[in-house]
């Protein structure tokens, strides 16, 4: 079924789920959602599984018109969502029309929304993710005159989450870090310097990693064997600007790793804008683990009251 038409594709929207998994070993990244969070609260929200396909809208989105009615969520940051005209609320179901016209307008916190449908979005299938991943030709960014298509289940609108509970997407955010791996080859001053100081996301930043400018000064040989690079690490090159890698990036690299970003605290890493700011807190495995459950425990919850 038909459920939109594209009048304008947006900067870049592409179809995002909690990315493709067992690929990496062949070179291929999982990409998938930036803000894993604000997909799966979106996809509970309108009865979907949380792994559903929803449209990762960055900065400037899309508009789209309605072929059927149907009931929508947009989550993550606000990017001024409206239907014909009027805002709507984010982290909020809510009904759009045959005929009507979803788009957005000014940023004003965050860089990502995310718009899911209810029964998901059915785009193509790549090795078992709907995630684009454009580089290797999985998938495209929207065009004009494309047609979105899904199966929209009976929903009622109105399921949202209290304030409360909806994440703060702050231009100036602190992250937590699990230190290592390659400290035997950084000294102890550039790790306490890169904690101490706060760093600036460059322009040069996208789905495969944030680059940051930062005044911190290396001396170390900073090459490795390659080996395979986790979702959040931090690589550390030479000239001392410090990488946080995404969804997109490489399966392999060869920088040295000052640590890594605990999942729960991507999506404030993702929702930061050029120019954004990032302080690092070190934590323990043990506190990352407690946290990641956290999240989990309340996306279970969620999930048993709004599906």
């Amino acid at each position: 079924m038909k459920l939109f038409s594209v009048e304008k594709p947006g900067l870049y929207t592409t179809y995002q789920d909690l990315g493709r998994v067992g690929y990496l070993k062949y070179g291929v990244p999982a990409s998938g959602a930036l803000d894993r969070f604000a997909l799966q609260v979106g996809n509970l929200l309108v009865g979907n599984e949380r792994g559903a396909a929803g449209l990762e809208v960055t900065m400037q989105g899309p508009e789209l018109i309605a072929q059927e009615s149907f009931v929508i969520a947009v989550t993550g940051g606000d990017l001024s969502p409206m239907i014909n005209g009027k805002r709507i609320p984010l982290w909020k179901s809510v009904l759009i029309k045959k005929g009507q016209v979803l788009e957005f307008g000014k940023p004003r916190t965050g860089v990502r929304a995310y718009l899911n449908v209810s029964g998901g979005f059915q785009s193509c299938r790549y090795m078992g993710s709907r995630s684009v991943y454009e580089p290797a030709g999985l998938g495209r960014p929207l065009q004009k005159g494309d047609e979105l298509v899904g199966e929209p289940r009976k929903q009622k609108a109105g399921t949202g989450l209290f304030f409360t509970e909806i994440p703060d997407y702050d231009r100036d955010v602190e992250v937590r870090v699990v230190k290592g791996p390659h400290h035997e080859q950084i000294s102890d001053k550039v790790v306490s310097d890169f904690f101490a100081m706060t760093h600036e996301v460059s322009p040069q930043s996208n789905r495969m990693g944030y680059r940051l400018q930062s005044e911190l000064k290396t001396n170390h040989e900073a090459n490795v064997v390659s080996d395979a690079v986790p979702l959040g690490g931090i690589q550390l090159p030479g000239n001392g600007q410090p990488i946080v890698l995404l969804a997109d990036r490489q399966t392999t690299g060869g920088y040295t790793r000052i640590g890594t970003v605990i999942g729960p605290d991507l999506s404030l890493i993702a929702q930061l804008p050029p120019g954004g700011k990032i302080r690092f807190q070190e934590v323990t495995v043990e506190e990352a683990q407690e946290a990641a459950k956290q999240v989990e425990q309340k996306l279970r919850i969620w999930e048993r009251i709004h599906r």
